[in-house]
């Protein structure tokens, strides 16, 4: 991996010491070019494709992000955000009042949202799985699972600690009582490898905009096979249904075409789309960042990611700090969360400190775990690590 040809493609870095993937990542040149060269061709409007070819532009995308999962590409859809995904899944799990479903108590607000909102309408029961030390245990999940359990809901990577849970053994857990597992993995796709075949997991949903570098309002969605059937779409529009034989700018130009008539809707996970227009930049920007990853080897990231964090607990370690994050490759992923002092208050100030010499990360809490967050991704170096740690031992001792 040629980091430092990585880091040109990284304006961004030139000026700050960017350690906040988790909130918002940073685009590199490729995928800013690709969005230009979108929205340059707008500027011509008689030379400016119809609605089914800027459609098909959104083909790239789906195939790297199948490529990422180790998924068929029938098995995504290119949607814009992880709120989308999550709420495609909601609206898919059958449940009546009897029935129950499973979070732990470290998820973003997003992950429970919809599911709170439809509880309101049917009464079925939501269970908790307190967390240990910031740790969420597959016995504790097998503990509130049983046969009237839907879904077991979870982030593979959790936002304000990084602890990366065991998706195979979860998987494991709710197929055994008939539920499925829901994945939030936009704390995970683009840092660390994740692979659909080896998790058995259901659905997967990430935004685009944080681990994997792409524009804001693309992000995929992933449905397993044996579940397209059964999942239906929660919108309906034309792009999402099959294109006529004659293609569609024949079929346009047909005289004797009528919109009263029997559709015929795709069985892919294309379905769960928009279906009309839909954020065509974005996804140009999604589609080069994804392959910006994938040609770069999420194995190779990976390793430099974990790389890092090794020395980045290490030198926290001598600072005094404590760690939050479980300190086990297994069980991380680039997020590194510790606490420095002993107040609230006194870290938050840390932070604000850190901003103004230029290096930015993160505060984030959530059930009392949490503390300053620290993203460490493929296109940082030692110089980055070292940056914070020279600045955390230098704020802490003035």
């Amino acid at each position: 991996m040629n980091l430092e040809a990585i880091r040109k493609d990284f304006p961004a870095l030139e000026d700050r010491t960017f350690l906040d993937s988790a909130c918002v990542g940073i685009a590199a040149r490729p995928t800013v070019e690709a969005v230009r060269t979108f929205a340059d061709s707008t500027l011509a409007r008689h030379a400016f494709p119809s609605h089914p070819v800027m459609d098909a532009e959104r083909e790239p995308p789906r195939q790297e992000a199948a490529r990422l999962l180790n998924a068929h590409p029938d098995e995504i859809a290119i949607v814009e955000s992880t709120t989308y995904g999550l709420n495609v899944a909601a609206f898919n799990v059958d449940l009546g009042p009897q029935d129950n479903i499973v979070f732990c108590d470290l998820e973003f607000p997003q992950v429970t949202i919809p599911w709170l909102v439809r509880q309101k309408a049917i009464g079925f029961e939501i269970r908790v799985v307190a967390n240990r030390d910031g740790r969420v245990l597959p016995e504790d999940v097998a503990a509130q699972v049983d046969s009237r359990t839907k879904a077991v809901i979870l982030s593979s990577v959790q936002w304000s600690n990084g602890f990366k849970c065991d998706l195979a053994k979860m998987s494991e857990i709710a197929h055994a009582k008939g539920a499925l597992l829901i994945v939030d993995a936009v704390q995970h796709a683009g840092a660390v490898g994740l692979d659909v075949r080896e998790t058995d997991v259901d659905v997967v949903t990430a935004g685009g905009h944080k681990w994997l570098n792409a524009p804001y309002g693309a992000g995929f969605l992933y449905v397993r096979q044996s579940l397209l059937d059964r999942f239906r779409a929660p919108l309906d529009g034309y792009m999402n249904t099959i294109e006529p034989d004659v293609g569609w700018e024949n079929y346009f130009a047909t005289p004797s075409i009528t919109p009263i008539r029997e559709w015929d809707f795709t069985g892919t996970a294309k379905k769960f789309e928009v279906g009309g227009t839909s954020n065509y930049p974005g996804a140009a920007g999604f589609g080069a960042a994804l392959k910006y990853v994938n040609d770069l080897g999420i194995a190779n990231a990976e390793k430099h990611i974990y790389d890092l964090g090794d020395r980045l607990i290490d030198g926290l370690r001598h600072l005094g700090a404590r760690i939050i994050t479980p300190p086990e490759r297994e069980v991380r992923s680039g997020i590194i969360t510790f606490r420095l002092n002993e107040s609230e208050a006194e870290d938050a100030r840390l932070r604000e400190q850190l901003i103004e010499t230029g290096i930015l990360i993160s505060i984030r809490y959530t059930s009392n775990v949490g503390g300053l967050r620290v993203s460490v991704h493929y296109y940082n170096n030692d110089d980055d690590i070292g940056a914070l740690l020279d600045a955390l031992k230098q704020l802490r001792t003035s």
